[in-house]
């Protein structure tokens, strides 16, 4: 069964804000224009290359899910203009949407779950910059659609080598998202650890986590050039976790204690145990 590719609220507790009240970034830049000015300035190619080399092999601790989302307690996402309460809440408001529009789907309900976990990177010592916020290919030129993309790059040393100045920069037409390199954030992070923990999830699930935050693309319709038949076939799963991802931002807070339990037998079904980090 295929997702569906409304870009709309969900419908239901959730529905209480207009779409053109979210990723507002008129309103509030100080601290969201700042973190993407130290995002765009900072993150090259080689920065990319030397965050993958250390963090690809999810060799940095061992611990739960449920360990990871309490971590998360501890984190307000300074790239997100939409709240200003911990990643943790979010995490369930984005389950909780998914499991009212997707009853039969339990795994897609644990994506909800786990899609925004690599954020950890922050409580293991990197900076905001470098975990959160959307993402975008390194290695080619940045599309107008990347937030702030006429304010924040000039002093990316990036833009100022001619490789890297064409749409295709590095690589080849339609060479697929999994040979472009991204910038360096908790998708990429995320990604990893399914991967190395060997997650049972279906495709879907990992494809999800790793692209969610490249709004760019699945948003705006930038980058296709890159894309392989794959990945138009797994843009409306994107587009489908998004919708909930987005659009359940709202200041209500979900009862964790009571949905812990539900929660903890998806993680025990899908991914038990202590996990690589």
């Amino acid at each position: 069964m295929s997702a569906t590719r409304s870009s709309e609220p969900p419908e239901g507790p959730e529905a209480g804000k207009g779409k053109s009240q979210y990723r507002n970034y008129r309103e509030g830049a100080g601290r969201v224009f700042h973190t993407y000015l130290e995002m765009h300035t900072r993150q090259s190619l080689a920065f990319v290359q030397s965050k993958l080399a250390q963090y690809g092999s999810c060799s940095q601790r061992t611990m739960s899910i449920m360990e990871a989302l309490e971590l998360l307690d501890q984190l307000v996402d300074e790239s997100d203009p939409d709240v200003d309460f911990p990643n943790s809440y979010h995490a369930y408001q984005t389950a909780e949407g998914i499991r009212r529009a997707h009853p039969d789907k339990d795994w897609f309900h644990l994506v909800g779950l786990l899609h925004d976990l690599g954020k950890v990177l922050v409580l293991f010592g990197e900076p905001q910059w470098a975990v959160v916020g959307d993402t975008f290919p390194v290695g080619c030129k940045v599309q107008k659609s990347v937030v702030f993309a006429d304010s924040t790059f000039q002093d990316n040393p990036d833009t100022k080598d001619p490789r890297y100045s064409t749409d295709l920069g590095i690589y080849q037409p339609h060479c697929g998202l999994e040979n472009v390199l991204m910038s360096w954030g908790h998708d990429e992070y995320m990604y990893r650890v399914m991967t190395t923990n060997n997650l049972a999830l279906p495709k879907e699930a990992f494809y999800m986590v790793r692209f969610h935050s490249f709004y760019p693309w699945h948003t705006h319709g930038d980058y296709r050039h890159l894309c392989s038949k794959h990945d138009l076939e797994m843009l409306p799963w994107v587009q489908e976790l998004n919708k909930f991802d987005l659009y359940t931002k709202q200041e209500e807070m979900p009862d964790v204690e009571g949905l812990r339990g539900y929660y903890q037998g998806l993680i025990d079904k899908y991914c038990p145990g202590r996990l690589r980090w």
